[in-house]
């Protein structure tokens, strides 16, 4: 094989047919390829089948472009959407955030640990206060603020931005701004937010105090895509944490910081490693 990336990731889905994996595995075999990894999901309701292929391509009698083109007529047969990642490929991933720093420091922490494959060519905020500690780590700063009586102007800057960096991927480390449908229509499927809340419960801003108000006895980060429809988007990754009766704004505050951080990351990983089926405004999450 003449392709220096010895796995590549296959993503499949369709309407369920008999026959499916057997079809995909074989024509795998057929080449000489490997599974590493295999994970596949019938949503019954919907009738449609979704499937991910870790392959080992080091004794594969063809090269990945040679794979891709010949799976294409398998695709057309069964009436699959479908795409091959080479192993080796790292999403170019531009985080923007606004004043507070947990999530985005959490992120630059797991990519410098090599926890998180991908490159970050940039962080984008409307607030000064991250350069110093986005700059530390190598990674270009840009400050786009964002003026009430202006939003559109903000945005076309912070377009441009992400079309000269060429963003793979845009991830909302509490980004305090609602994105405009034009950027969301760009970005379908790509564009990550963590709303510091256990969705769909307490939509919108300022959830920890909603939260407080009702009393809860739980509450929760939810990493999701984001579209038009603010905080409705498909959702990714959630958690929780117990509260009591006892615990005030700022502790709901506290603990939640550490849920946000990790749901995000966590969401993130699967989206950069290809886990992350979407149909319709539901996932289905192959998370190892």
């Amino acid at each position: 094989m003449s392709d220096a990336t010895p796995n590549f990731t296959l993503v499949t889905s369709c309407a369920d047919q008999i026959g499916l994996v057997a079809a995909v595995s074989s024509f795998i075999a057929e080449r000489g390829g490997c599974l590493v990894e295999s994970a596949n999901h019938t949503d019954v309701h919907q009738g449609w089948f979704f499937m991910r292929n870790v392959v080992n391509a080091d004794a594969m009698s063809c090269s990945i472009e040679a794979f891709r083109e010949d799976f294409d007529s398998l695709a057309q047969r069964y009436g699959m959407q479908w795409y091959l990642r080479p192993g080796g490929e790292k999403q170019r991933v531009v985080i923007m955030a606004s004043h507070a720093s947990h999530c985005l420091a959490d992120i630059l922490y797991r990519w410098q640990a090599d926890e998180l494959q991908c490159d970050i060519p940039c962080v984008i905020s409307n607030h000064e206060n991250l350069r110093s500690m986005v700059e530390w780590h190598g990674i270009p700063f840009h400050h786009v603020p964002v003026d009430p009586d202006d939003k559109p102007a903000a945005f076309a800057a912070v377009e441009d931005i992400l079309e000269r960096h060429g963003a793979d991927c845009v991830v909302l480390a509490r980004y305090m701004q609602i994105i405009p449908p034009s950027l969301c229509e760009t970005y379908v499927g790509r564009l990550i937010n963590i709303h510091h809340s256990f969705l769909p419960s307490f939509i919108g801003a300022n959830p920890y105090q909603k939260a407080f108000d009702r009393g809860v006895k739980l509450i929760g980060a939810t990493c999701h895509y984001v579209t038009e429809d603010l905080d409705q988007g498909p959702i990714i990754e959630q958690d929780v944490v117990r509260v009591t009766h006892s615990s005030n704004k700022d502790e709901l505050v506290r603990l939640g910081r550490d849920v946000e951080s990790s749901v995000l990351s966590r969401g993130l990983r699967y989206h950069l490693e290809d886990r992350v089926l979407v149909r319709g405004n539901k996932t289905v999450v192959f998370n190892a």
